[in-house]
């Protein structure tokens, strides 16, 4: 039975009437030009059946299509991260022709925010709390009055309040703002280049002008035409929300403009006074020039996905693997320290050449019985694009009992089938007429009059295409490798591909002059400094300590001298199937051998034999060991081919129900390369000994008493599901031994108190190992946006400090720092003719960072493919008074004590430690884990 849904709607003369419509998921704008569709027909096909269709929707004008953000997959230098989804209801305002404006809903909106939606700016909603420790579901929250948070320096609140009360005001930058301390001095000068390209600000002023009219005009899209009618006053080059005005011209202080209302023929008058004059590089001018260079990428051609531009045209396609990568640009204009700059980064879409439509095909070629389950277990989440619009949706769900034979109602009344749409406006032909329909669910969000928007779009499997490698690829080495050479692009090839934008800019006399009308000049090539390289650090084993090599790679050193500390293992059980019986005595025989080099006494196991390799027959065998034999160390489990469901079911009993710790090696691990069996041994041995709590090695730490916490958020990948905290603390003065706990989150749900909580329970483990408290707490916080710094400072800080209220006279000093790791900056090495990757430990500490926050770059691994991805460190609290070179040094050190890998991580150890419990927390047990393991690493 279809489902229906009926919507009260709301329409401007303000009556509403319950209406059916469908969620605006096909735009009623024909798009001529746009790439159309093929698709590769099955001979046997599934059998679709449809009905009647409906689907509900909010009061949209028709020529105002809104389209929902969508979740993206995109490649850049070989890590993935999310697109932040498309511009919605985009309308260019910036030096629009006349007559191009499309009708809004009547709104008399004058806030900055809404002048950025009028300029095709979009503007997401602003929550309380980013995504990280106290991320999602905080919007409800209600914020102390005590809590200021103070505006950034050099924005000027506008007091202009009615016409004639705006005065012209100039608002110079950084006035009154003191230069921020952040340069360090340690280590050696390097030359570097970054991927940012200076921008020179010709012009002497941007003029803001506040304009009104009177009668009062309510419909936003009359209030620009009208003041498109008066071209010969304001210029050709205007930026416009309805009631703001942004000019590079300077008009007389005020200008009175006469207009007739088309509609009932009364005469409005206009009113333009001047309220600011603006510096060129003032932030209130920064978002309309993003504008301005999205319409410089659509001058040169380049398609528009989500917030990124990509060149169809010249992609590769690997026909092999029936995929085909889109080159593209993720380019942005911001403010650093430096002045103002254009970020740009090369990234890499991958596209699927077969459509959804074919991939269903194939799932009823190899599983008929099950065919919709089937679809929809490998179908929902997934990411598609929509090719006759470039558009990206996430599958949420398919409608079995639609068609497109079906018809639906547009916003003019009219019923119209979704194969008639599809002809009329992009000259599509539907071939496949009795498909399922695809549903994307697009996020709640509120529309510029504040009512909530829900809805439904429907896609057609034939038109939709997945985006993304496929996860059977992504454990195919040799397709990994082919993708990786057309996506993790060298230096080199980095930067030449910048050049290619910047010469195709200087070239195109339309782009050109697009940021010339606005005074902004691109330099030629991009911008190079100087930055440092930190001196080396110390690693410390138990008999011996040593200088790590350039590589930063100390797996020799690790295997072939004793740990800092071993836990002899005495009692472990071996769970292993029938047939890997061969395996099984392989492995405790090399572990065995290469016990005594790394110190860990070592004795015989336990042997379990299973009759199968069922998830019944290890969770049977593992349970009536471990109720039995009370003193069992460990639990170790050989089983036969990636198996997530019973991955899952041993975690969730040795972490949750009986808590031990366990590992789990698969079996082809050790069939597939037996000459690196000794080498699997020592790394299995290792993980062995953190998971029991020993030590492997350590750094030089000077500070002393110092506690250092690590805190991570997993999202759950389902929508509405809750998200998982993960939180880790160093309990000894080496900062070898960690305490850790997890904290569920469910949605709009305040986690603050659960997190006083966490950091209380530490403070008490650290002085139960101690017989003190720490003096000094530094705080890695990982993925908080750039919006929400001043909230981490101004709320989130605040609310840990209170913890320390439950010690008497117990008042440390604390640094906490943001870590943010999917950012766009890149950093390529100057030092010879053609760039190169920086060598590790290489810091930026001026010109691309913040004018706001002490904050920094540190590239802290070894990049062995692609450019040198650094990460981004912002302080936003130093009671402790730590210097930049402290900071930075600190930093890198703890980049060096992450024991699943004997080398420099990108992050460091507390927040990867951090990542890794919430994510088994959240993807595979779903359950705090057992109190008794918080000692231990039993997460790695």
């Amino acid at each position: 039975m279809a489902r229906e849904t009926s919507v009260t709607k709301s329409y401007p003369n303000g009556s509403s009437e319950p209406r059916t419509v469908p969620r605006r998921g096909f735009e009623s704008r024909p798009q001529p030009g746009g790439p159309r569709s093929s698709v590769i027909m099955h001979s046997a096909r599934p059998l679709f059946r449809g009905g009647a269709f409906s689907v509900s929707d909010d009061n949209v004008p028709e020529s105002q299509p809104q389209l929902p953000v969508a979740e993206n997959t995109t490649y850049s230098r070989g890590r993935i991260f999310p697109s932040l989804g498309r511009m919605q209801g985009l309308q260019e305002m910036v030096q629009k022709p006349p007559g191009s404006m499309q009708q809004d809903s009547c709104t008399s909106a004058s806030t900055l925010t809404s002048m950025f939606r009028g300029l095709g700016f979009a503007v997401p909603p602003r929550h309380p709390l980013g995504r990280g420790i106290l991320g999602r579901g905080m919007g409800d929250m209600e914020i102390k009055p005590k809590v200021e948070l103070p505006l950034q320096a050099g924005l000027t609140q506008s007091t202009a309040g009615s016409a004639g009360d705006c005065k012209a005001e100039r608002t110079p930058l950084g006035r009154g703002r003191e230069p921020l301390m952040k340069q360090g001095s340690k280590g050696i000068l390097v030359p570097l280049a970054m991927n940012v390209i200076k921008i020179r600000c010709q012009n002497e002023a941007v003029y803001q002008y506040h304009v009104t009219f009177s009668p009062s005009v309510e419909c936003k899209s009359m209030r620009f035409g009208m003041l498109k009618e008066h071209k010969s006053v304001t210029g050709d080059v205007t930026a416009f929300d309805g009631s703001i005005l942004y000019l590079p011209v300077k008009l007389p202080q005020s200008i009175d403009l006469k207009c007739q209302r088309k509609t009932d023929g009364v005469k409005i008058n206009v009113k333009i006074q001047m309220t600011k004059i603006l510096e060129p590089s003032s932030d209130l001018c920064i978002p309309f020039y993003n504008v301005v260079f999205r319409r410089v990428m659509r001058i040169l051609d380049m398609k528009a996905v989500g917030r990124n531009f990509f060149d169809p045209t010249s992609a590769t396609v690997l026909q092999q693997y029936r995929l085909q990568i889109w080159p593209g640009y993720a380019a942005s204009i911001r403010k650093s320290e430096g002045g103002l700059f254009l970020l740009a980064d090369v990234i890499h879409k991958v596209i699927r050449n077969d459509s959804v439509l074919d991939f269903m095909h194939a799932i009823y070629q190899h599983s008929k019985e099950n065919f919709q389950d089937e679809c929809t277990k490998q179908l929902i989440g997934n990411i598609i694009i929509t090719r006759y619009n470039n558009n990206t949706y996430r599958i949420d769900d398919i409608d079995w009992n639609k068609t497109p034979k079906d018809s639906f109602t547009m916003f003019n009344g009219n019923e119209i089938t979704f194969v008639d749409y599809y002809s009329n406006n992009y000259g599509i032909t539907v071939r496949e007429l009795d498909q399922p329909l695809l549903i994307h669910r697009p996020a709640e969000r509120k529309n510029p009059p504040g009512k909530l928007q829900k809805g439904e779009i429907l896609l057609l499997p034939e038109l939709s295409f997945l985006t993304g490698i496929p996860e059977k690829m992504k454990k195919d080495f040799r397709v990994m490798k082919d993708l990786s050479q057309q996506i993790n692009l060298s230096p080199k090839q980095h930067y030449l591909s910048l050049s290619r934008l910047l010469n195709r800019i200087e070239a195109n006399e339309a782009a050109h002059n697009e940021l010339a009308r606005w005074g902004l000049h691109l330099d030629n090539d991009i911008c190079k400094a100087k930055g440092r390289v930190l001196p080396m650090e110390r690693i410390n084993l138990k008999n011996n300590s040593f200088i790590t090599s350039e590589e930063l790679n100390w797996t020799r050193e690790c295997t072939r001298e004793p740990c800092i500390s071993a836990v002899p293992i005495h009692c472990w059980v071996l769970f292993y199937p029938k047939r890997a019986v061969d395996q099984a005595r392989d492995l405790v025989s090399m572990l065995q051998k290469i016990s005594g080099p790394l110190g860990i006494q070592l004795t015989p196991p336990a042997w379990r034999e299973l009759k199968d390799d069922r998830i019944e027959s290890y969770a049977k065998a593992i349970k009536s060991v471990l109720s039995a034999e009370g003193t069992v160390q460990l639990v170790v489990c050989i089983i036969t081919g990636t198996r997530d469901d019973l991955y899952g079911a041993i975690k969730k009993l040795c972490c949750v129900q009986s808590p031990v710790p366990s590992q789990v090696i698969n079996a082809r691990t050790i069939t597939t390369q037996p000459n690196k069996l000794r080498s699997i041994a020592q790394k299995v041995l290792l993980q062995i000994n953190c998971k029991l709590g020993g030590e492997l090695w350590g750094v030089d730490i000077p500070l002393k008493q110092l506690m250092v916490i690590g805190m991570d958020v997993y999202h759950d990948p389902s929508r509405g599901k809750r998200s998982v905290v993960g939180f880790v603390a160093s309990i000894n003065h080496s900062l070898t031994r960690w305490y850790s706990r997890v904290v569920f989150q469910m949605p709009h749900q305040e986690i603050i108190d659960s997190l006083k909580v966490c950091l209380v329970a530490a403070l008490q483990k650290f002085h139960e190992v101690n017989h003190f408290l720490p003096e000094k707490i530094v705080v890695y916080r990982d993925g908080v946006s750039e919006g929400q710094l001043k909230m981490v400072e101004g709320y989130e800080i605040p609310q840990l400090q209170k913890c320390f209220e439950a010690f008497e006279n117990y008042d440390p000093k604390m640094v906490v720092f943001v870590v943010q790791k999917k950012i766009s900056t890149n950093i390529y090495s100057a030092a010879t003719d053609h760039f190169t990757t920086p060598p590790p430990g290489t810091v930026v500490d001026h010109t691309v960072t913040s004018r706001d926050w002490v904050d920094f770059y540190l590239i802290a691994h070894h990049a062995r493919q692609g450019c040198g991805i650094p990460t981004h460190y912002v302080c936003v609290k130093n009671t402790a008074n730590l210097s930049p070179d402290h900071m930075q040094r600190l930093t890198f050190k703890l980049c060096h004590i992450y024991w699943n890998w004997p080398g420099t991580i990108r992050v460091p150890a507390p927040c990867k430690y951090a990542h890794k419990l919430a994510f088994l927390s959240g993807q595979v047990l779903h359950h705090e884990p057992a109190i008794e393991l918080c000692e231990k690493l039993f997460f790695l």
